[in-house]
């Protein structure tokens, strides 16, 4: 059974009361884009560190992920990826829906971004501090408020299990984003042997960007459970329920794994269109290069009988002069693309 309230506009709460269990109470706070009220509620209610409420608030943003033990809590900072529409397509949107059929043709219509979440947890409530972005985050908190009986944090009305299970959701929502990668590598794949570099260079820079923000993200949480699990306190799992956290830590390793053989794909993807790209390069080198030479010789005779120059100069006097010019210089070139050919680099 849970109780929900609305505390203020941007704080809910969640009551979760198992009469089945001789625990007490467990709460759960949510608080979205967090003001001066809502830390000075968690100040008097909670009397939480100062440091910590000031890292919590929606203005600040920490660059690193993070776990502090006080005496009667522990502070968490973790970054999650979230989805969002790139500036472009933003734009793209408040325009007009022929512009956007353009840009997500252009592979510019996405990028993954760090969502940050801030976490107290205590004897008996867990709060989360976040801005708007995380849906997943949302639809847990809902499903909690309107099927709580399903949760595990029901069954054992801990604060550690509620943990556990809004980690493993957030957890769980990396991966259509794995499949997303997966999905543009492909294509990116095709573009790349149907000879249309340039628009896989966007590709390319749109995957190993969001790439290399995806492994930022996620590159520390292995530790920072692995630091919730080793802490000596009542607030972090018990033998009974380290199970579930080692199933999280396994999971983090599995994100991990898929976003280093992401990474890889990029690269030798990267290097294989680099080498077309050279060999076209040097095709368009070499075909200018058999212009250039050819057309110097040509350049070289209309030079030569061009001069100004009256007595010695063969042909100018003779009525087919001119012809016979043309057909020394046509001459000079057949055996140009004759000699090119028997060297192969025709």
């Amino acid at each position: 059974m849970s109780k929900y309230i609305k505390i203020s506009p941007n704080i809910q709460q969640i009551t979760i009361d198992n009469p089945r269990t001789a625990n007490e109470k467990l709460v759960w706070i949510d608080i979205c884009e967090a003001g001066k009220k809502e830390l000075e509620y968690l100040r008097k209610n909670y009397n939480f560190n100062l440091t910590h409420l000031q890292a919590s608030t929606a203005k600040s943003v920490a660059q690193r992920p993070m776990i502090a033990q006080n005496e009667n809590y522990l502070f968490m900072i973790l970054h999650f990826p979230v989805f969002q529409l790139t500036p472009a397509a933003k734009r793209s949107l408040f325009e007009n829906t022929k512009r956007k059929i353009k840009i997500q043709d252009q592979h510019a219509k996405y990028c993954i971004t760090a969502g940050e979440i801030d976490f107290f947890i205590g004897n008996g409530y867990l709060i989360t501090l976040h801005n708007n972005n995380i849906k997943t985050l949302s639809e847990f908190f809902n499903l909690c408020k309107k099927d709580s009986d399903s949760l595990l944090a029901y069954k054992f009305e801990s604060s550690a299990i509620l943990l556990y299970e809004l980690l493993e959701k957030l957890m769980l929502s990396c991966f259509p984003l794995l499949d997303q990668n997966s999905v543009e590598i492909a294509k990116t794949e095709e573009i790349i042997f149907e000879q249309e570099q340039k628009r896989a260079v966007s590709y390319i820079l749109s995957l190993r960007h969001n790439i290399i923000n995806f492994r930022k993200i996620m590159q520390s949480h292995k530790n920072i459970i692995k630091q919730l699990m080793g802490i000596k306190s009542g607030l972090v799992p018990e033998q009974k329920i380290k199970p579930y956290y080692n199933e999280l830590l396994e999971r983090s390793k599995r994100v991990w794994e898929i976003l280093e053989n992401q990474k890889e794909m990029i690269e030798v993807l990267n290097g294989t269109n680099e080498s077309l790209l050279n060999y076209r390069i040097s095709d368009i080198m070499k075909t200018l290069t058999i212009f250039s030479v050819i057309v110097f010789p040509l350049t070289l005779f209309a030079a030569i009988f061009g001069m100004n120059i009256e007595g010695g100069m063969p042909f100018i006097s003779n009525e087919n002069g001119f012809w016979i010019i043309v057909s020394i210089m046509l001459t000079c070139c057949l055996c140009m693309l004759v000699f090119f050919k028997k060297k192969k680099w025709l």
